[in-house]
C-alpha cells in the first residue's frame, strides 16, 4: 500500500463552460489514430521530452524512467480506454463531449517537490485537457502515476468537476483505478502487452475494516477514508451478488449519468443505476461481503486473512446476558457499519434492535475453512443460523437510512456523524 498522498489539483472550469453541456449528448465515436498529436499547452511544455503514442513525459531525468513511466502509462490505458471502454484522456472536456478528436496526448512532468504530495493533476482550460506533475522519485511508481490517471480519466468525463459534493470521492475512484491497474484480472491482458508485472493491493484494513464505522467516503484531514475507501467500487464493478444496473457499467455512468450542475453526491447516481434495488441494500451488502473481503479481490482477501488478528473489531459494550449495546465512539455513521466477529458454534440467534426504530441493513456473514462465504440477511432485525464446526459467523450492521443526504465528505455534520445507537441480543453466540 503506497502510503503518500496523491494530492489532486481539482481546477474549477469556467461556469460557462459547464453550463453550455446539454442534459444529454449522443457520443459519436471514431477510430483514433495510432498516434495521438503532441499538445505543448497543458502544463507549458518543454524542449527535452520523450513519447509514446499516447502519452508525452517532460523534463525527465533519463530514458529508462522514462521509458519505465511511459510503458505502465500505455499499459493503463490499454486497460481502462481500450478494453473497458472509458473516455479518452486525449479527448478534451470542453463543450459537447464527443469521441470524434481531435486527440491529444496526455502530458507528463517530472517535478523536483510537490509540497505534501507525491504528484497532482492539474488541467489546462483553452484545451480542456488535463496534465500530469509527478515528483522525481515517483515517477517509475505506478500506484502513484496510475493513481493521476484515474483523475485523468475522471477529469475526461467533465460532469463532477466543480460539483463539491463529488470532490472527496475524486480520491476514491483514483485510487479503484491504481488498485484495478495493479491487481485485477481485467489489466491482465494491458499489463502483459507492455510487460508490466503485477502489482500488490493498495488495500487499508485498518480504514476499510477497523474503521468501518466512519461515513462511507469521509474527507476528513488526518482521519478521513476518502483514499481507503476504493473497494466499494471494487465490489460495485464485480457486482458479486448479481444486481441490475451494476458491473463495469457503472464506468462511464457514474459520471455520464450524473445529474448536470446538481451538485448530487455519486451516491445519489449509484441509487438511480441500481433501481430497483434499493442503493441502501447494496451498501448493506458490500459491508456483509467486506466481512471477509468477498468482493472479488483474491489479494485483498489474501491480506486480510494474513492480518485479521491485528484488526480493531472493538465496537462493543457486554451489558451481560448476551447484551451488547454499540460504543457511542463507534456508532456507525451514514452509510458505515459495525463488523462484529462473534464466537460460537451450532444454533446461534440474532436480534438488532435500534433507537427510534431507526432503519439499518444487518446481515450474517458465515465463513467456510472451505473460503466460501454465505450470508443471511437480517428481517426485522432478527437471524438465525446454524454454524457446522468448519464454520465462524460475523455480524454486520449498517447504518443505511431511508433516504439519501446531499453531502460534502469534506464537511460533515452532526446527521452524517451522529451515528447508528443500536443493541444486540446473541443466543448460542458471544461477540
Amino acid at each position: 500500500m503506497y502510503s503518500i498522498r496523491c494530492v489532486s489539483m481539482l481546477v474549477g472550469m469556467l461556469a460557462s463552460i459547464v453550463a453550455s453541456v446539454p442534459a444529454s449528448t449522443e457520443k459519436l465515436r471514431a477510430a483514433p489514430p495510432a498516434e495521438f498529436t503532441p499538445n505543448p499547452t497543458p502544463g507549458g511544455g518543454g524542449n527535452k521530452y520523450r513519447d509514446s503514442p499516447h502519452f508525452r513525459i517532460y523534463n525527465y531525468p533519463t530514458t529508462v524512467v522514462a521509458d519505465g513511466t511511459l510503458k505502465y502509462l500505455e499499459a493503463a490505458y490499454s486497460c481502462f480506454v481500450d478494453d473497458l471502454g472509458w473516455r479518452s484522456t486525449g479527448l478534451t472536456f470542453n463543450g459537447e463531449l464527443t469521441d470524434t478528436g481531435p486527440w491529444y496526448k496526455l502530458n507528463v512532468y517530472n517535478v523536483g517537490n510537490i509540497p505534501g504530495a507525491a504528484a497532482n493533476t492539474g488541467t489546462e482550460s483553452k484545451t480542456g485537457l488535463a496534465f500530469l506533475n509527478v515528483v522525481t522519485q515517483y515517477l517509475n511508481t505506478p500506484s502513484v502515476v496510475v493513481h493521476e490517471f484515474g483523475h485523468a480519466l475522471t477529469y475526461c468525463e467533465r460532469y463532477w468537476v466543480d460539483q463539491i459534493r463529488t470532490g472527496a470521492w475524486w480520491e476514491t475512484i483514483a485510487n479503484f483505478v491504481a488498485d484495478t491497474y495493479l491487481t485485477s484480472s481485467v489489466c491482465a491482458n494491458a499489463r502483459a502487452k507492455y510487460q508490466q508485472p503485477e502489482g500488490d493491493t493498495l488495500i487499508d484494513l485498518g480504514k476499510s475494516i477497523s474503521d468501518s464505522y466512519q461515513v462511507i467516503v469521509d474527507g476528513t484531514s488526518g482521519s478521513g477514508n476518502y483514499y481507503q475507501a476504493w473497494p466499494f467500487f471494487t465490489y460495485l464493478t464485480n457486482n458479486p451478488d448479481n444486481y441490475p444496473g451494476l458491473g463495469w457499467s457503472i464506468f462511464p455512468n457514474v459520471w455520464t449519468k450524473y445529474k448536470r450542475n446538481s451538485n448530487e453526491t455519486p451516491l445519489h447516481v449509484l441509487e438511480r443505476l441500481a433501481a430497483p434495488t434499493k442503493i441502501q441494500t447494496v451498501v448493506g451488502r458490500y459491508w456483509a461481503r467486506m466481512a471477509y473481503v468477498d468482493i472479488g479481490h483474491k489479494k485483498a482477501q489474501q491480506a486480510f486473512q494474513k492480518n485479521r488478528k491485528s484488526l480493531n473489531y472493538a465496537n462493543l459494550d457486554s451489558m451481560g446476558s448476551g447484551r451488547y449495546k454499540v460504543k457511542t465512539a463507534r456508532k456507525p455513521r451514514y452509510m458505515g457499519s459495525n463488523i462484529i466477529p462473534l464466537k460460537g458454534t451450532g444454533s446461534i440467534a440474532v436480534r438488532v434492535t435500534t433507537t427510534n426504530n431507526a432503519p439499518f441493513s444487518a446481515a450474517l456473514a458465515i465463513w467456510s475453512a472451505n473460503g466460501t462465504v454465505r450470508y443471511i440477511d437480517l428481517i426485522n432485525g432478527n437471524a438465525q443460523a446454524v454454524l457446522a464446526a468448519s464454520e465462524e459467523a460475523t455480524l454486520v450492521v449498517a447504518n443505511t437510512p431511508s433516504s439519501l443526504i446531499l453531502f460534502d465528505p469534506f464537511k460533515l455534520t452532526a446527521d452524517l456523524n451522529n451515528g447508528l445507537d443500536y443493541q444486540i441480543q446473541l443466543t448460542g453466540a458471544a461477540a
